[in-house]
């Protein structure tokens, strides 16, 4: 049976994205970067709402750069191996391989995939995270906190949800970051 996991990278007050919208403060360096691939290789498969689908399909053609750093290319294929459902009523299609659309997240469905599935399973973005939340639908969750404060903007967590969590691991990185992973208590 797989997890399901959700991680953010998030400032310390918690945004994803400040009050405008920009996330660039947020980009990791390459010892991120490596940490997060290592991360990601057992997922199989990614659940997305509309808007972090925009920004991940980057990775769809990623590798086609001139001279992509290792760890740059090394994630580009973890990402276009693993499957991929996008929650969207606004997205007309997909257009990237090994995606699908759905109109609407359906816990059950949700749950079925985790029960039926050898590997990992990670969800992105934090409005669909929060429907999952409350579905008690996540099993970890992973937050890399970025050494810089925003301000506002848009939240990691939803408000209404109350977790127990139990801390599996925690990391420094040169930059500042810290990787803090925890596991719901059920």
């Amino acid at each position: 049976m797989g997890k399901l996991r959700y991680a953010a990278i998030a400032s310390l007050d918690g945004y994803v994205a400040d009050a405008n919208g920009s996330f660039d403060w947020a980009a990791p360096d390459e010892a991120v970067h490596a940490f997060v691939n290592d991360l990601e290789r057992d997922v199989g498969t990614y659940l997305y709402g509309r808007r972090m689908y925009e920004v991940m399909r980057f990775w769809e053609t990623a590798h086609a750069d001139d001279d992509p750093s290792p760890i740059f290319a090394d994630y580009a294929r973890i990402w276009q191996t693993a499957d991929k459902i996008v929650y969207s009523t606004t997205l007309e299609d997909v257009s990237t391989a090994r995606t699908k659309l759905e109109r609407s997240f359906d816990p059950a469905a949700v749950r079925a995939m985790k029960d039926g599935s050898d590997r990992d399973l990670s969800i992105g973005g934090p409005g669909l995270a929060a429907s999952a939340l409350r579905a008690g639908l996540v099993d970890e969750v992973d937050r890399f906190v970025v050494p810089v404060v925003v301000g506002g903007g848009t939240a990691s967590l939803p408000d209404d949800v109350r977790l127990d969590l139990e801390l599996l691991d925690e990391r420094r990185f040169p930059n500042g970051t810290v990787y803090l992973s925890y596991r719901v208590v059920a």
